[in-house]
């Protein structure tokens, strides 16, 4: 039944673009675009009515960030907010005029800054970087200040940030967004590829009537023909999955402390809980179209309720619940827990679990795969 797959993947090529071509390239693409861990250079204006050496050394320190890059000044707020429309810049800095005056004669001039959000990470990066430079600003003149009043660096210091922050990020320390989106949405993908495939196999042994066939090479045995059929793609998978772990981990250098049985163990889970769901979708319903259309939605959902780009915790009760229905979500925890932070596997056992449930949902089908094989008529 294995070798009489084969010949299929040889004859049809749908499987080596879903199974091979497709999500090489899916790999390659996101872990290229974020090669650089971060946005960097990213557009933003200066709106200057103060026009001074002290404003004009603020737009020099923004435009020395790594993630923002000043390149436009313009002569309003109206042309600036325009800019930010038409998608020219992330954001801008305004800087009123008599700013300096206020400053050394001991008042509080108003620095504004505007930022689109309408890009999180752009938005929150620009923000990041805005809000730096207006702090910093007001703080360069007040040290100046401090120093022609005798004060020593040590007094302007503890003036100027009466508390230090000490950040030590864990695990990420770098914020390298390569490491967080690389590592959820190419699995996801993958998943999603598995769900269709999986269902497509199978379907398409009833679409062109070849289902008594493959039964009746089982021994009558459904169970025995699922797996005999679905050998190969197991195998593709699991190469496809150890491949890609090699690259991110091995080559890319993605932090592990979780060490390699961790990262084996957990492709083999996503590979074993995604076919599963695939086969129990194609016997909840027994039609290619069907099967294959709940598998893509499925999948689709998962990158929104698997919670690394919301929180489910910040999510509402039913949708917390319904988290628990999706297998990527279960295959992120188990990333983010036992390789990524390196704890052991008994502190994700409940997800370990699901992912077993879901390798073990075509037990609650196969009678009904049998009976579809063998008794229904393919309906375009």
């Amino acid at each position: 039944m294995a070798i009489r797959e084969c010949k299929i993947f040889l004859h049809n090529p749908i499987y080596p673009f879903c199974m091979l071509v497709f999500p090489l390239m899916v790999i390659f693409f996101f872990t290229s675009m974020l090669q650089d861990g971060q946005p960097l250079e990213m557009p933003v204006g200066v709106v200057d009515l103060d026009n001074t050496s002290t404003t004009r050394n603020i737009t020099r320190r923004l435009d020395a960030f790594q993630t923002s890059h000043v390149v436009a000044h313009y002569p309003s707020v109206s042309e600036a907010r325009s800019a930010i429309q038409n998608n020219e810049i992330y954001g801008f800095l305004y800087i009123p005029e008599g700013t300096t005056r206020d400053l050394l004669g001991g008042r509080q001039p108003r620095i504004s800054y505007y930022y689109s959000m309408t890009t999180v990470a752009a938005g929150s990066l620009i923000y990041r970087d805005l809000k730096t430079i207006a702090t910093l600003g007001a703080a360069g003149v007040g040290q100046a200040t401090m120093r022609a009043r005798g004060m020593t660096n040590s007094q302007i210091a503890t003036f100027l940030q009466p508390i230090k922050i000490d950040l030590h990020q864990l695990s990420n320390a770098t914020t390298d967004y390569n490491v967080y989106l690389s590592t959820f949405m190419v699995p996801g993908i993958i998943m999603l590829f598995i769900f269709l495939i999986t269902t497509y196999a199978i379907g398409t042994e009833l679409k062109f009537n070849h289902s008594k066939e493959l039964v009746a090479m089982g021994g009558d045995n459904i169970a025995v023909s699922l797996i005999g059929k679905l050998l190969p793609h197991t195998l593709i998978w699991l190469t496809l999955a150890f491949a890609y772990s090699y690259y991110v981990f091995g080559v890319l250098q993605f932090p592990h402390p979780g060490g390699t049985a961790m990262i084996v163990l957990m492709n083999c889970l996503m590979v074993f809980s995604a076919q599963g769901f695939g086969i129990f979708a194609f016997g909840l319903m027994p039609s290619l179209r069907m099967s294959m259309s709940v598998s893509s939605l499925w999948a689709v959902l998962s990158f929104s309720m698997a919670g690394a780009a919301f929180p489910v915790m910040a999510m509402d009760g039913p949708l917390q619940s319904l988290a628990w229905l999706f297998p990527l979500r279960h295959y992120w925890m188990f990333y983010q827990t036992c390789v990524f932070n390196g704890f052991g596997i008994l502190d994700a056992w409940w997800h370990v679990s699901a992912l077993v449930f879901f390798m073990l949902l075509p037990i609650m089908v196969v009678k009904k795969i049998k009976n579809a094989m063998l008794n229904y008529v393919y309906i375009p």
